[in-house]
């Protein structure tokens, strides 16, 4: 006989396999290469066989937890397969803590722990999305976005002091920038044997720099003060820091804080300068708009 605190121990890791399940036959069902597709079905398969070995033990049938479900799912569908699998990867430490804590004295616990291990190798081996090929060409767009329009940002709104005059300045030279991003990568891949596309590469490119002028350029067109828009669009591009590091650090297994505060120190040092230099040319030239 198990006493409750452990039954109830055993409920929750028969909850989590089940909904794992789940999980992993979705993807399974959601993805279009046959190897991932197989590979995730025979995770699933594993996952349920879990399920089955804990009812045994708890004589009891639960339901998989459908929050947990629908969030990997919506997240792969944003974010992609790789990044919602490890991603899930990361938030089964309670699960791992769980099974340390029933091997004492349930060993169908370690057995499943070592399974578990061995599913994760799994995935690792077989993650092979395209998207992720692309990464670095969506880093160059985001990067050169990022500090670029920071730092012209900050030296037209000192310059013009005029929010919506610097937010027409900075889209139109942003879209042009864009464009000039785009075919610098897909000749750069064009000339470079990576196995990538040209085109998909300039295309990421430019597409990521394209979004980034727009989210940073819309405030000094919706009516915010010069100096508010400024404000708005610094912290947007921390935003937009935050969120791709934290895509990165997960996706590709690399550190979230090296990464962040490399984009960051880079991104507000360059409009910090622009700011004196905005300062400089208003003076020097006399500038009142």
């Amino acid at each position: 006989m198990h006493d409750n605190s452990m039954v109830q121990a055993m409920l929750r890791a028969q909850r989590n396999e089940i909904t794992e399940h789940q999980i992993y036959t979705k993807l399974a069902q959601s993805t279009s290469d046959p190897h991932n597709r197989d590979v995730l079905e025979r995770i699933a398969a594993d996952e349920k066989r879990h399920y089955e070995l804990w009812r045994t033990l708890t004589r009891q049938e639960v339901k998989p937890d459908r929050l947990l479900y629908w969030r990997y799912v919506i997240i792969a569908w944003l974010f992609g397969l790789t990044f919602s699998i490890k991603h899930m990867e990361r938030g089964e430490a309670s699960a791992k803590h769980n099974y340390a804590a029933l091997g004492a004295s349930v060993p169908t616990a370690s057995t499943i722990a070592r399974e578990e291990e061995k599913h994760e190798r799994a995935l690792i081996a077989m993650l092979d999305e395209e998207r992720l090929k692309y990464v670095g060409s969506v880093v160059l767009g985001l990067n050169d976005a990022l500090v670029e329009l920071t730092g012209s940002l900050a030296g037209f709104s000192f310059a013009l002091q005029n929010a919506p005059l610097v937010g027409v300045v900075a889209l139109i030279m942003g879209v042009a920038a864009s464009l000039s991003m785009a075919a610098s990568e897909y000749l750069s891949t064009r000339h470079e044997d990576t196995g990538k596309s040209p085109v998909k590469s300039a295309v990421y490119t430019g597409v990521a720099y394209l979004i980034t002028v727009v989210l940073l350029v819309m405030p000094y067109l919706l009516h915010f003060g010069v100096y508010e828009a400024l404000g708005i669009a610094l912290a947007l591009a921390m935003g937009v820091i935050v969120v791709f590091s934290y895509y990165v650090s997960v996706a590709q297994d690399q550190p979230f804080g090296k990464r962040f505060a490399e984009m960051a120190v880079v991104s507000l040092g360059v409009a910090a300068l622009s700011f004196l230099i905005g300062l400089a040319v208003r003076a020097a030239f006399q500038i009142d708009i």
